[in-house]
């Protein structure tokens, strides 16, 4: 990909058009209310009858059934879980689609399309705007700050030769291109394996090794639990480190650090650096996503009813960290 960068789009693409939002949660709410309330356009909720559906009601939007729903409006935002979006895409939204003369279909997330598990007919500009912020994130920076935030932009077909104009009106139509914001020219299949990678190495790392120090500390060297959990994560010290790695970089935020931490922070992860299994591990994980195995594997999980996912959740949570922290997470008054 060339990584071009876009800072501008042209709402009147899509101004006047129906805009529907499938899937009114975490980011289809975020995307729809910015949409509408602050851009002035036509926006109407497909969803089921549960409680996203009273929510979009009471947001002030109108809602209809998913089938419904795609049948008012050629510009669909399908913004439904990863894992449930396909089943609903092939009984509820590509009938429909099928009978219309053009529409445009736009992801937030590159995974279904880049494993094929939705396949889009050939009369539909396909694209992704995809959104490197959470929704709440969106409504907070937007509404409340008037500022923007970076997404992602794909196209997966152009049908029209507008696709990456109409990627580009989106994601201004959804506050991106705000100060503070961009969009950069990315793929349905980078987005995908880049989401991935982090989900599947940088994450796992931080669960593994705050995990490992915290049972370290606390079993062999006598460190109060209450002090340990702190010092790893509960302080909010982290918190404050990745938000200043966001503002001023990840190394020049380093001078906000004493030079104690500094020397000790950036020797010892040169030493790391020259552990050439480390890359190999990340090369292993980086396979195992772009051949498709953990694709195949997490919907086999789905179909087996998440024994997996249910048996590993409870691991963590029952597990002697997870006790530590609700004891010091209700002194500190943050749970009930």
């Amino acid at each position: 990909m060339g990584g071009k960068l876009f800072t501008d789009g042209d709402l009147s693409l899509i101004k006047g058009k129906t805009i529907s939002i499938i899937g009114y949660g975490n980011q289809g709410r975020a995307h729809g209310i910015v949409l509408k309330e602050v851009y002035g356009m036509d926006v109407i909720v497909g969803s089921i009858k549960d409680a996203s559906w009273d929510k979009a009601v009471s947001d002030g939007f109108s809602v209809y059934p998913i089938r419904n729903a795609v049948e008012r409006s050629n510009i669909i935002l399908l913004l439904l879980p990863d894992e449930i979006a396909p089943k609903v895409y092939e009984k509820e939204i590509e009938p429909v689609l099928k009978e219309k003369k053009w529409c445009l279909i736009d992801f937030a997330s590159g995974y279904n399309v880049m494993y094929n598990y939705i396949k889009c007919p050939t009369n539909a500009d396909v694209i992704m705007v995809a959104p490197r912020m959470i929704g709440a994130g969106i409504l907070d920076l937007v509404k409340g700050k008037g500022r923007g935030y970076p997404v992602l932009l794909g196209v997966a077909q152009d049908v029209s030769g507008k696709a990456w104009d109409y990627a580009c009106a989106l994601s201004k139509g959804i506050g991106a291109f705000l100060p503070g914001g961009i969009a950069v020219e990315s793929s349905f299949e980078e987005e995908a394996m880049i989401d991935l990678f982090t989900e599947h190495f940088i994450g796992p790392q931080m669960i593994a090794v705050t995990t490992a120090a915290f049972e370290l500390l606390t079993e062999e060297y006598g460190v109060s639990p209450a002090a340990a959990i702190l010092e790893l994560y509960a302080s909010e010290e982290w918190s404050e480190i990745f938000k200043a790695m966001a503002d001023v970089g990840f190394y020049k935020q380093m001078k906000y650090h004493s030079r104690t931490s500094q020397y000790g922070q950036f020797t010892r992860a040169h030493k790391i650096l020259q552990d050439q299994e480390l890359k190999q591990k990340m090369r292993e994980t980086l396979t195992g996503i772009v051949n498709g195995e953990f694709a195949r594997e997490w919907s086999s999980e789905q179909a087996l009813g998440y024994p997996v996912f249910n048996r590993i959740w409870k691991l963590f949570e029952e597990s002697k960290m997870s006790k530590e922290e609700d004891r010091l997470y209700r002194a500190l008054k943050r749970r009930q």
